[in-house]
Formats: C-alpha cells, structure tokens, sequence
C-alpha cells in the first residue's frame, strides 16, 4: 500500500480467482488502496478433452485459431503438450486474440497474434475479421478455444460471415466458495468502498456465494465493472453499476477507480453518482 496515493483510505474488493488477483491487487495498492481479496471465481478442468482433442489432431486443417482470455492460451497450450505436441504443430494457423493480456500469453508462448481489435469485447473481434479490407474467412475453419460457459456471440458473429466454426472447451469456470471469513465479514459489516468485477462470472458468483446479502453490499459500495459486457451481468443480477472502464484492462480499470475516487471523499463515492 502506498501511503498518500489517490486511493488511499480506500477499501476495495477483488472478485478476481486467487491465482489471477495479483495484478490488480498489486496496481490497486501501489494508489493506496486496501485491498480486500474475495475471490469468487476458480478455473478448472472441463469436464473431458474429447472436442479438444479431436481439434488437435486436425489443427492443421484451421486457418484461425481465436483465443479470449489468458486461461483459453493456458488451458490448450497444456493440452498440446500432453498430447505430445508443442506450439509448433499449430502450422499456419493465424492467431486472434481479444485483449492485450491475451495477446502477451500467445507472444510468450512464441505465437505471432495477426489480429487483436481496439475494444476487447468479442463483438469487436468479429468486427475486425469483418472490416474492409480484412482476409475475407468465408470458408474457413476457425477454431475457438475458450471456457464451457462463455457467451455465443463470437462464434456466431464468424459463422454469420461465412466460416466454419468449432468451439472447444478447454477449461470452466467454478464458483470459488474458500473465501477468507474475515473478507467475508468485512463485507457483510459494510466496510467495503467498492466492489471490482472483471468478467461475468465473477458478478454471477458473487452472487451465488453472498446469496441475498450480496445486493446489500452492493448498494452500499461502488460497484466498479472492466467493461460493459461484465456491466451488462452485474445488472441482470440486480447490482446497480456505478463506474465501467473505458478501457476494458485491468490498467484501465485501475485508471477508472483513481479518475473517480481521487476527487471525492470517500461517503461521497457510492451509488448516488453514477454512470448511466
């Protein structure tokens, strides 16, 4: 925690798993934040490889390989190399990727991303694969690596423009119910500033795991949302949203939470100003 930075005094909750909620963590006590980790997430196998493993063994039939999070690279990548292969046997598949971070993942993994859009949401992807000028993908096989329960709307935005479509599950997300009990107190006391969602599931969950105390501390904290799609599900779940990044980053998040809540006390900062 930094003392003195434009967060300081703040108490904010991290939704984030636990093996993923160091980065923002860390970015929100370097402003000075408190952070209360509160993970309500954890990824974990899906239930087979079946469909994956099938896809591994004509991947080189696919012209596009299109990832959506870090955990999609993580969880195939693994099943590659335990069916005895490595990045290499992805021959000339191009790489697509939603997000910065995602893309880095592939980068790591020595993958060359051909096609990453501006706005990290899915609609944005099958946006770029549609812009003039783009490699025209009627006809062509795409492959989607991504989580059991992620929502339609990229594979069916490459389907409407013509391509061959196989959507894989490579991993799923579980609610996560080893909360700390003193996090869990804190929350139900009310001492939580804001509460941080950085995907779907971790609003949905939240939820399953606070039950109808989760609208109360909800309306008694700024709730801070990565992006609109994330935004969208914190609504349908009865949260009312107070801030959503304009970047849709972790980074961007940060940068939304110290532009609001560094020019304001902190009884000031809750539901009553809020982003439509």
């Amino acid at each position: 925690m930094t003392a003195g930075g434009p967060l300081s005094g703040r108490r904010i909750v991290v939704t984030r798993c636990q093996t993923q909620a160091a980065t923002l963590t860390a970015l929100l006590q370097a402003e000075g934040a408190e952070v209360i980790e509160f993970p309500t997430i954890r990824v974990a196998p899906p239930p087979d490889y079946a469909a994956c493993d099938r896809a591994i063994d004509h991947i080189r039939e696919y012209r596009w390989i299109v990832f959506t999070s870090q955990n999609a690279v993580a969880a195939f990548v693994d099943r590659l190399r335990v069916r005895g292969g490595g990045t290499d046997a992805l021959g000339s598949a191009r790489m697509a990727a939603i997000g910065p971070a995602t893309a880095r993942a592939l980068q790591a993994h020595g993958l060359r991303v051909s096609l990453a859009p501006q706005e990290f949401v899915a609609e944005a992807l099958v946006d770029a694969f549609a812009a003039p000028g783009a490699e025209p993908i009627r006809g062509a096989r795409v492959l989607v690596p991504r989580a059991l329960e992620a929502r339609g709307v990229l594979p069916n935005g490459l389907r409407a423009l013509g391509a061959v479509v196989d959507v894989i599950p490579v991993y799923r997300i579980e609610v996560e119910h080893a909360q700390d009990r003193a996090a869990r107190r804190r929350l139900q006391a009310g001492e939580a500033d804001v509460v941080t969602f950085t995907s779907p599931s971790t609003v949905r969950n939240f939820v399953a795991v606070l039950g109808a105390e989760a609208a109360d501390v909800a309306d008694r904290s700024l709730v801070a949302c990565i992006g609109p799609v994330t935004a969208a599900a914190a609504r349908d779940c009865g949260l009312t949203v107070g801030l959503v990044a304009e970047r849709y980053t972790i980074p961007g998040l940060v940068a939304a939470l110290r532009g609001r809540l560094g020019r304001a006390a902190p009884a000031q900062d809750r539901q009553e100003d809020l982003i439509p």
